[in-house]
């Protein structure tokens, strides 16, 4: 394992992966500073930790910020929350390839994002289609280290109720053992996993592109 002390900014570090996230890497002995980009500040304080206050719409001015070893992109809505197609893709699609140009500009090694299961830019599924677009986004961007990883229902304590994620979240792991083999990619998984895989892939330092999916992310103890 490479011991160099590294930096590290989320992107997203409100949401239900993002915040794991952020106490991971603080809690992490290789990153030694840790920036959040949030539209409003959070209560959390910590000496290795930095928040930026930023308006979304307005990226370019923060690009000072991405000059760090990692990005980590934990963005995402829902298009009930977001209102309409237009307002959630600005959330998914947008934000976080306009997030990775910055960083691919201020020499970031490594991008890492949450994306979904079922990704596909082929997709007649609007979700789908929109999270496979920027899949194939990122990896036009060519950086030296890309990870996407790929959850299905996600588990964890979100800060706002979502009713369908509650219900599923109750229904769906009562049949997760039906879901064997080449299903076993559907299955619910723990928000903080995810994170962990996250981190346990960012310390180890690859190039090239690589993808997770519940095999690869259900098991991982940073």
């Amino acid at each position: 394992m490479n011991v160099e002390k590294r930096s590290a900014l989320i992107v997203g570090a409100t949401g239900l992966v993002g915040n794991e996230l952020l106490h991971i890497l603080l809690q992490s002995d290789t990153y030694e500073h840790i920036k959040v980009l949030v539209r409003k500040p959070l209560s959390i304080k910590h000496d290795k930790l930095t928040q930026v206050v930023v308006n979304f719409d307005e990226l370019n001015k923060y690009e000072v910020e991405f000059n760090v070893h990692d990005v980590f992109c934990c963005l995402g809505t829902t298009i009930k929350k977001a209102g309409s197609q237009a307002a959630f893709k600005k959330v998914d699609f947008e934000y976080p390839i306009q997030a990775a140009k910055l960083a691919k500009n201020q020499g970031a090694q490594q991008f890492l994002i949450v994306s979904a299961i079922g990704a596909n830019a082929q997709s007649n599924i609007f979700y789908s289609r929109v999270k496979g677009e920027v899949e194939e986004a990122l990896k036009q961007i060519q950086f030296a280290s890309l990870h996407i990883f790929r959850p299905s229902l996600l588990l964890g304590s979100r800060k706002e109720f979502r009713f369908g994620e509650k219900a599923a979240a109750i229904i769906i792991p009562i049949f997760s053992p039906l879901l064997a083999g080449k299903l076993n990619k559907y299955k619910p998984i723990q928000a903080k996993q995810v994170a962990q895989a996250m981190v346990q892939n960012a310390i180890k330092i690859r190039s090239g592109e690589f993808e997770y999916e519940w095999m690869q992310m259900r098991h991982n103890d940073v």
